[in-house]
């Protein structure tokens, strides 16, 4: 759109920059947002502020109107980045199941890489209809449908971590019943009340203290630093995503096959992980290291092979990664005690952008035989990470 728009390949680039640097600059403040204020409310101007972006995109066709809509789609993405983890660790805490969160990350996964391929059908039918302005304005109601979704969920704080008096949460009481249901979520409590102002609580902390605690947290404290080190170092792996798609023209593979086989490799791994049991042992730090290894070596391999063989292996380790990307961040959620969670996760957030140009560069460097190499190494590191 922006190459049919007149704009040249360095001005594109140039977007590019300013997305991904108002991200890296507004990660860790947006976060603490969140945790001040509203969680709820973060996801939702999140997606409002996506879908204000691309209206700028088809309002002001150009230069500037790309560089004004990538600012407020950076913005929505550092709110929405860390907010949604915190609210549902921190939800399902408060009645007595944080230890279903990775079922749930893995379901709303899986549900993410499945809606990538009808969404692609339905945006090609659309732009043969009507071109970027359609898919354009469907875009921007896809965004607004979310911010109103996200503001039926609820900011639920843990009895111990009342939410902020700006966005009053609920806290409920007599959990019990949690542990008995057929797919972990409780069925019932017995009440549920509003919180109440405390002042020796967490909920009168400035924007500034809340900032400075999440951040104090994530790198101040040993443990919680090593795990927020690798969640940030294994996020960033996500960027090979960019790159599947070379790989399969290199290949001589159909490139159609990329937004077919990845997704639901992926799809396919989170929603096993999400029916896998709610305990820890499912998630010790040898069978991660070896399932992110194993990866490693099938997509090391997957270029000898090439062709369709060679496609296999790269959607094998996709789904391996994300098995793991998933259970690192239960870990990462389950060490977390401070109030300030979405912070401390934005701060794992804003190391995974380093991290992901960090894989940039090793891809222009020597592709995937070196990708391959930093992979074992981080599959080395995952048992020291998590111990």
């Amino acid at each position: 759109m922006f190459a049919d728009n007149g704009l040249s390949d360095a001005q594109i680039s140039a977007l590019f920059l300013i997305w991904s640097l108002v991200g890296v600059i507004a990660e860790v403040p947006t976060g603490a947002i969140a945790d001040r204020f509203s969680r709820r409310t973060a996801l939702a101007m999140g997606g409002v502020l996506q879908g204000a972006g691309y209206a700028l995109w088809l309002a002001i066709p150009g230069f500037n109107g790309g560089a004004a809509g990538f600012v407020l789609w950076g913005l929505g993405g550092a709110l929405t980045s860390g907010s949604l983890e915190a609210l549902l660790y921190d939800g399902l805490r408060a009645i007595g199941a944080a230890r279903y969160y990775s079922r749930l990350l893995g379901r709303i996964t899986a549900a993410g890489l499945l809606a990538q391929i009808p969404v692609a059908l339905v945006a090609t039918l659309l732009f043969q209809v009507g071109g970027y302005p359609l898919v354009g304005w469907f875009s921007v109601g896809c965004c607004f449908t979310a911010a109103a979704l996200a503001m039926l969920l609820r900011d639920v704080r843990a009895p111990d971590r009342p939410a902020p008096t700006a966005d009053v949460g609920l806290v409920v009481a007599d959990s019990a019943d949690a542990d008995r249901t057929s797919d972990g979520v409780a069925s019932s409590v017995n009440t549920v009340e509003e919180s109440t102002d405390d002042p020796d609580d967490d909920s009168g902390l400035g924007y500034f203290a809340t900032l400075r605690m999440g951040v104090v947290e994530a790198v101040g404290t040993p443990a919680l630093r090593s795990l927020v080190l690798i969640v940030a170092a294994i996020t960033g792996l996500d960027a090979l995503e960019e790159y599947f798609t070379l790989v399969a023209l290199d290949w001589g593979v159909p490139v159609e096959w990329i937004p077919l086989a990845i997704p639901l490799a992926g799809a396919a791994s989170t929603w096993w992980i999400a029916h896998r049991s709610p305990s820890k042992k499912s998630f010790a730090a040898s069978t991660l290291a070896l399932a992110l290894g194993g990866g490693g070596i099938l997509l090391a391999l997957s270029e000898w092979f090439g062709r369709p063989a060679g496609l296999a292996g790269v959607a094998l380790f996709y789904a391996l990664y994300r098995v793991v990307l998933v259970a690192v961040n239960t870990r990462l959620q389950d060490a977390i005690t401070g109030p300030a969670r979405a912070t401390v996760n934005s701060v794992a957030s804003l190391l995974s952008e380093l991290s992901a140009i960090a894989i940039y560069g090793l891809w222009a460097l020597d592709g995937l035989p070196l990708i391959a190499g930093l992979i074992l190494l981080l599959a080395v590191a995952i048992p020291l990470a998590l111990r």
